[in-house]
């Protein structure tokens, strides 16, 4: 299939969340994003979807847009294989796409997506004081589960304000309960060490997630070592590239991997099998054709003691894809 043209069409959407997601970003309100359909010549269909977070450092919505448009309606394996690095949502897309449709080829299916393991989710809580609710409203959603995992957005108010709101939180959840902090790179150093002295004394803490921003390595390095609470980096692991950099710079703890906008699934999956690192899958908030393309990479390479970030459909009203 590599040098045959295959048809190809696009098509862009726009989702818009129940309530607006407050992170240390700014406020998201509507998610937008691009689903791609692949038809070979027997009428096979694969299915893809480009969902950029330019803030998280992939190419823009409107770059992925003149990218498609450019190819006009037809492209091939190796124009896949060359999209560049600086559209990394891109090359997760396209190249998604073609296992979806590799997939149909050999079993016969027109237009699934594909089936992954089952695993654990973490679920997104909001911001704020609203924590103290929402995480009730998702049990009672979710009640067959017996052990829960949840991730709370901190850095995004004033931060003894939030510590206060965190003691409330953690004498109301079950004692079984995991809880990953979230700052989005959206803590000073001494807010982090605030931070840290008190999750260093919270059992259910299963990490922080990028407490500092992306330029502050050497100082998340330091707090990983000076504090017994585990450190995950996200908005410094956003692309491949920014992976290979942070592994070859010495981390050894966890990886938040979007992998949506990660780049080429197939180099990702080198990367992982190579180095064994500590991995969680999570969401940026894709559609089901996006969502279950991460889940089947997820499956063959998340660390299976930690609950996948994508416990966030119920971000939307209802789930249309």
């Amino acid at each position: 299939m590599r040098n045959n043209t295959i048809k190809f069409d696009f098509h862009p959407y726009k989702r818009r969340f129940c309530q607006p997601l407050k992170t240390s970003h700014g406020i998201w309100e509507v998610r937008e994003g691009i689903i791609l359909r692949l038809i070979d010549e027997a009428g096979n269909v694969g299915w893809g979807e480009i969902t950029p977070l330019p803030w998280f450092g992939s190419e823009t919505l409107e770059q992925a847009l003149e990218f498609c448009l450019q190819l006009r309606t037809k492209i091939t394996e190796k124009e896949v294989k060359e999209i560049s690095d600086s559209l990394p949502a891109c090359q997760f897309g396209f190249e998604s796409a073609l296992e979806s449709l590799a997939q149909a080829q050999r079993h016969g299916e027109r237009g699934g997506v594909g089936a992954h393991g089952v695993r654990p989710y973490s679920y997104l809580l909001p911001a704020g004081e609203d924590v103290l609710e929402a995480w009730k409203t998702v049990v009672n959603r979710e009640g067959t589960q017996s052990l829960f995992t949840f991730k709370w957005k901190i850095g995004v108010g004033e931060v003894k304000e939030e510590i206060r709101i965190f003691q409330k939180l953690i004498q109301a959840l079950p004692l079984e309960t995991k809880l990953r902090l979230d700052a989005n790179g959206g803590l000073s150093f001494e807010q982090a060490k605030m931070w840290l002295q008190v999750t260093d004394e919270t059992p259910i803490i299963e990490f922080i997630e990028q407490p500092l921003s992306p330029q502050a390595f050497d100082r998340m390095m330091d707090l990983s070592v000076n504090y017994s609470t585990a450190i995950a980096l996200d908005e410094s692991v956003s692309t491949l590239k920014q992976l290979e950099d942070c592994y070859q710079k010495g981390w050894r703890g966890i990886y938040v991997i979007k992998a949506a906008i990660a780049g080429s699934p197939q180099r990702l999956r080198r990367f992982c099998r190579q180095y064994s690192i500590d991995t969680v899958f999570s969401s940026v908030f894709e559609t089901k054709i996006g969502r279950e393309a991460v889940l089947r990479l997820a499956a063959e390479l998340s660390n299976r003691n930690r609950a996948v970030g994508f416990g966030v459909t119920h971000w939307f009203e209802g789930d249309e894809d």
